[in-house]
């Protein structure tokens, strides 16, 4: 198991921009496909960014991308995602989720990952 903390989450107002990190403990980090998921009230939870171990594999969802970069740290156990451009839909709590990579494909359901964080609250103000 890797124990996952989210940071950075906060109230900012539309077309502004954020910076999410998520710090790894506990297992050998670059084994991992790390991805940041998303839900906001009344939602199921969705997948937004994912990245390989390396970062040579990267993939969005297409309600963010070219506005959210998903990078990662290897050295310091941590995984970010930038945010861009933030829209009032962009208002959730995010979460950080971990699991072995076996290969890299996508991994865009929750099911896929057994590592999660405790999530960061991020609000967008229009």
């Amino acid at each position: 198991q890797v124990q996952l903390v989210e940071s950075g989450g906060g109230l900012v107002q539309a077309g502004g921009s954020l910076r999410l990190s998520c710090a790894a403990s506990g297992r050998t980090f670059s084994n991992y496909v790390m991805a940041w998921f998303r839900q906001a009230p009344g939602k199921e939870r969705e997948f937004v960014a994912t990245i390989s171990w390396n970062g040579g594999g990267l993939d969005y969802a297409a309600s963010v991308k070219g506005r959210f970069t998903i990078s990662r740290d290897n050295a310091g156990n941590t995984v970010y995602l930038q945010m861009n451009s933030l829209k009032p839909e962009d208002t959730a709590v995010y979460y950080c989720a971990a699991e072995l990579q076996r290969g890299w494909y996508v991994r865009t359901r929750d099911y896929e990952y057994t590592n999660w964080g405790q999530g960061t609250q991020v609000t967008v103000s229009s």
